[in-house]
């Protein structure tokens, strides 16, 4: 069995920067090379054509192309002709796209396609209460109708989804998973005061709303302090820093106890985790968030948002605390409370451990994708 991935993102040097979506694949592109499979993983929108082998999966960077006019279509068409190319010479049995702007509209792929929902521009536009672009929305709605088959990281990205571009198409769930061996229980105690944040520093992710929680923290526990670590985007509606405006919401108290570390590589990622006395992660707008699962695989206890797909990774009051991120007063006493009750917290990160060992451990993921891809292949789905 011989499975590709194509993707605009994937944590490699020599690919353009990834994020979470890139994370997702190359952990189970990982996991299913050590189970036998065969894998190819083809990045489009690089900086030149580079195809290598490293780790047994076989790369190919796909360079993106400039055009006059029409480059939407004509780039899409050069994909489809290197693609099948591919296809055809390195006998793929599955090819595998994310739904992010329906890079699969306006092609004809010689072999069987899914597309897993990772969360379309449609999507997140719903969810933070943009108005989509027409030409995107029309893309990812035309790359969804064609596809042979729908995997959903969560199902309600799957049901949303469907909803936003008005479709009745069924979807199976396969969550999204991690190197559980790459995120193991900090070996040292930590901070008993120190609060992390992780991830992009964007409104969508709830960070404005972390600074009036914060704020509300320090009031309580002058001794608390709060680390930001990721990178900072331009505001979407103001236009200026996401961390500037960050910044502007924290009273003179709460920035006296406050870090911005920036951009850090993995192995930095993970200290800071095991630092951190409490996780929290307010998002407004996820599918299933990499973040949230790889602080709970080593034994964090969190506070999170409470929307939509959270229930299919948190369990309120086990593994942590589940929040409106606009209620500050309760979200900051689920913190509050984290802090000063350290075996409360002990036994919630060992229970989030747990949750993440049975279901999102990419050595499980990997065997239910494995048993969905050969079903696929007998035309049993």
């Amino acid at each position: 069995m011989h499975i590709a991935f194509l993707t605009p993102e994937y944590p490699h040097k020599l690919s353009t920067p990834s994020g979470g979506l890139g994370t997702s694949i190359k952990n189970i592109a990982e996991a299913l090379k050590e189970k036998g499979v065969e894998v190819s993983v083809l990045i489009y929108g690089q900086q030149k054509e580079q195809a290598f082998e490293e780790k047994g999966i076989q790369f190919y960077l796909i360079e993106q192309r400039k055009y006059p006019f029409g480059g939407w279509y004509f780039y899409r068409k050069y994909l489809e002709k290197l693609i099948n190319r591919i296809i055809q010479r390195e006998k793929i049995d599955i090819l595998e796209t994310p739904d992010w702007t329906g890079i699969t509209a306006f092609t004809k792929l010689k072999v069987t396609h899914i597309i897993r929902l990772h969360g379309t521009d449609g999507y997140f536009c719903h969810l933070e209460g943009r108005i989509q672009k027409y030409k995107n929305y029309l893309f990812e709605r035309s790359a969804l109708k064609k596809a042979d088959v729908i995997i959903s990281v969560s199902d309600f990205t799957g049901r949303k989804t469907m909803e936003v571009f008005d479709l009745e198409r069924s979807y199976s769930i396969i969550p999204n998973s991690i190197r559980i061996e790459s995120f193991s229980p900090s070996s040292f105690k930590p901070n008993p005061v120190r609060i992390l944040y992780f991830g992009t520093i964007i409104r969508k992710k709830g960070i404005l709303e972390l600074a009036k929680i914060f704020n509300i923290v320090i009031e309580r526990n002058p001794e608390a302090w709060l680390t930001l670590a990721g990178r900072d985007v331009i505001d979407i509606l103001e236009h200026i820093s996401t961390l500037k405006l960050f910044r502007q919401r924290l009273t003179n108290q709460a920035a006296k106890r406050f870090e911005y570390l920036g951009v850090l590589d993995y192995a930095e990622v993970k200290e800071e985790i095991g630092k951190a006395s409490v996780v929290a992660l307010p998002s407004f707008a996820e599918a299933l968030p990499m973040t949230w699962i790889e602080a709970m695989a080593m034994e964090k206890a969190l506070v999170t948002s409470n929307i939509g797909w959270a229930p299919e990774v948190m369990v309120d009051g086990k593994t942590g605390y589940m929040v409106d991120p606009l209620d500050h007063q309760i979200y900051a006493n689920r913190i509050l409370k984290l802090l000063e009750d350290r075996e409360l917290s002990k036994q919630m990160g060992q229970a989030a451990r747990e949750r993440v060992l049975e279901r999102f451990s990419s050595s499980v993921v990997a065997e239910q994708n494995m048993k969905f891809y050969h079903k696929l292949i007998k035309n049993q789905i």
